[in-house]
């Protein structure tokens, strides 16, 4: 397996944290809902990562819901020192499966409350507030409440770190003026770039962002410029791809889910990919 240090660091709150992390969604059952179909593997796949020396862990209460955080307390804790947990908050699981808003002050203060429960800790590194105006992506609308109302339990002392997810650029400045935002979580991957400007004005003020679909999602990125490189640089197309993500900015974090040790093998190798300029010349053409 390639050294994960290979992929640089960048900070996130007051923590310096490897650029290639985990995503846990895929950890659960069939889409992201119910038990996974083998939970030894689960388990083992999240020990490897560790292991690998990832130190930043994406994850979820509503993933499950509930049971992603559970393996990840029976895979990992008592949790390493240095292990940075980030999850999320402002939706829910309905018992077919959906995923209904659960945004308002009083079911954030819940959520939290099941993050914490469920992960065995006193304080949550970081919380995203995901922001669903819209099933479509990032949508107006106000957050201020919300981010007050995470901003009262950083208060307590249960949540270091608040960052946002699915959020506009209006959204993200609202948040800022109300309490230190240290990362962006929205989609973005080499197809899908309409964030380009985003990053960079976060890179100049020190914010992490962090892509989810980086891969392209529930729809996995295919372009034959994609394959042309990868069979160049001897990789995957998708590794291309994250390796592709690496380069892009270096206030990008890395999340790249699996339930798979192999696959995980494979996502953690990207560290030790180098685009050259023509590489990413013809890679960023692929969105147009």
């Amino acid at each position: 397996m390639s050294n994960i240090q290979q992929s640089g660091t960048y900070r996130l709150g007051d923590r310096e944290v490897k650029r290639l992390g985990y995503g846990a969604m895929q950890l659960a059952g069939k889409g992201v809902f119910g038990p996974p179909k083998d939970r030894d593997q689960a388990i083992a796949v999240l020990r490897q990562a560790v292991e690998a020396g990832v130190d930043h862990i994406d994850t979820s209460d509503f993933y499950g819901p509930h049971i992603t955080n559970q393996i990840i307390r029976e895979a990992l804790h008592p949790y390493p020192q240095d292990l940075t947990i980030v999850t999320k908050v402002g939706a829910k699981r309905g018992p077919d499966g959906s995923w209904p808003a659960a945004f308002s002050p009083p079911e954030l203060n819940s959520a939290v409350h099941d993050n914490l429960r469920n992960l065995n800790v006193e304080q949550i590194d970081v919380v995203n507030l995901r922001v669903i105006y819209s099933q479509h992506g990032p949508a107006e609308g106000p957050i201020e409440d919300q981010v007050h109302a995470l901003a009262e339990l950083q208060k307590d002392g249960l949540i270091r770190h608040i960052g946002i997810s699915n959020a506009t650029p209006k959204q993200i400045e609202a948040a800022r003026q109300i309490v230190e935002i240290v990362c962006v979580q929205n989609m973005y991957n080499i197809a899908n770039r309409k964030d380009d400007a985003l990053i960079d004005d976060l890179a100049a003020d020190g914010i992490a962002y962090v892509p989810f679909f980086p891969l392209g999602g529930f729809t996995p990125l295919q372009s034959s410029t994609l394959s042309d490189v990868a069979a160049k640089v001897g990789a995957t197309p998708m590794q291309v791809a994250l390796a592709w993500l690496l380069q892009r900015s270096p206030n990008i974090l890395l999340i790249p889910g699996t339930s798979s040790p192999d696959h995980l093998t494979e996502n953690l190798a990207v560290a030790g990919i180098t685009l050259d300029q023509d590489d990413m010349a013809a890679l960023n053409a692929i969105a147009g």
